[in-house]
């Protein structure tokens, strides 16, 4: 079978494009064709995704017309889509080849993508994706405060939600995303997801360096000024030093710099660093190097795989209740989860303490994270992968 993986991007831009990654070569190695093909060559300064020696369609460099007309040359049996930003491009590859799309994130069901309100305060939104949208995004502060800007991507979405309406097949990574995209009448198959990680030595046991970590997009709605607000609590409570690492970047790492330094100020036994954006390889390293990892975001994560990569190394997790989260972090099994009606550092910090406060209880959720990790393989992932995509060529045959 000759499968054409498409992304929007050819570098490391977040977690779809670390599972596009890993996912490639596993194909390959169960003895599919597998080639790229991306629209985009961005964030520059970013590791590029090593295509493996397959066939490569580029969109930024050819145009879109060259790399469609390339591909169809190259006569895929099966399109396997990743968050393509280009509605245009998704629906001509869909003219192409059968069709499964992965739908890692909210589309085509919400205007802004992020599925949540932040007034009066940030929480998970539950509508159904429609025309009432229009009326409640601006009270509800669902994005930003232009109407053109509103407008243009409510269309955008619309078409999003039509494209994958004619999917061969949809899959996603947790029963939250099923139900979500059920709510839109789109069917879709949940399979195991991966940890799809550069993966650092583990040969021998490492003394954590960091008590707490937080691994991510620098952004409103992650959360970072509640785990920040949090920490004199924990502190408190564990009465010793607390050191706090915050890996990764973006639009709001200058603000909570700026809050750290003054948490620091009043407060001498806590060490809060940021390192900024690390390569999967760096990031395995402070995984591994940590005690506890704190996933603090307010929006409805679709699954947070950062939990389970970090559960690789017997890493518990603190986090809100939201989205797909509870479907891999159990309450007292590999961490502990916080209420989230709504956020906030006082429940948020509950949750750290009762991670870290007692050795016995921690040494159980070490071992707990290890055996839900076990759970998230490569080697589970691509035989129900597979099954998808025979399903849909024989279908279509």
């Amino acid at each position: 079978m000759r499968v054409a993986v498409a992304s929007w991007t050819a570098r490391y831009a977040g977690g779809i494009e670390s599972y596009v990654s890993a996912v490639m070569p596993a194909l390959r190695d169960s003895g599919l064709d597998v080639s790229f093909f991306h629209e985009a060559d961005e964030p520059k300064g970013r590791q590029l995704i090593d295509p493996g020696g397959g066939s490569v369609f580029n969109v930024a460099l050819e145009g879109a017309d060259a790399a469609l007309d390339a591909l169809a040359k190259w006569k895929p049996d099966l399109v396997y889509a990743h968050g393509l930003h280009s509605v245009d491009t998704a629906t001509r590859l869909l003219a192409l080849a059968p069709s499964v799309t992965f739908v890692h994130t909210y589309v085509g069901t919400c205007i802004s993508g992020t599925k949540t309100h932040m007034r009066p305060h940030p929480i998970a939104c539950s509508r159904k994706f429609g025309p009432a949208c229009l009326a409640l995004y601006f009270p509800r502060q669902c994005g930003g405060n232009s109407p053109l800007t509103m407008v243009k991507l409510y269309g955008v979405q619309r078409q999003r939600h039509a494209v994958l309406s004619r999917q061969d097949a949809v899959v996603t990574h947790s029963e939250h995303m099923k139900n979500e995209l059920r709510a839109h009448g789109i069917a879709a198959t949940v399979i195991s997801y991966p940890i799809s990680m550069s993966a650092s030595d583990t040969s021998g046991p490492v003394t954590p360096t960091h008590d707490l970590l937080f691994a991510g997009r620098m952004d409103t709605l992650k959360g970072g000024m509640l785990l920040l607000d949090a920490l004199p609590r924990i502190a408190a409570a564990l009465d010793r030093p607390l050191h706090v690492l915050l890996s990764g970047d973006g639009p709001e790492r200058a603000r909570w710099e700026g809050r750290a330094k003054r948490i620091q100020a009043r407060h001498p036994q806590i060490s809060i660093d940021f390192p900024g954006w690390s390569s999967e390889l760096a990031l395995s390293a402070q995984m591994q190097e940590s005690r506890l990892l704190v996933v603090p975001s307010v929006w409805p994560e679709p699954f947070g795989s950062v939990g389970m990569a970090a559960a690789r190394y017997g890493v518990p997790a603190a986090a809100f209740a939201v989205g797909g989260i509870p479907q891999w972090l159990h309450d007292g099994v590999n961490g502990h989860l916080a209420s989230a009606t709504p956020p906030n550092s006082a429940s948020l910090a509950d949750a750290v303490i009762r991670c870290l406060s007692n050795p016995d209880h921690y040494a159980d959720l070490s071992r707990g994270a290890r055996q839900a990790a076990s759970q998230s393989t490569m080697a589970r992932h691509v035989p129900e992968l597979i099954s998808v995509f025979e399903r849909v060529v024989h279908g279509r045959s």
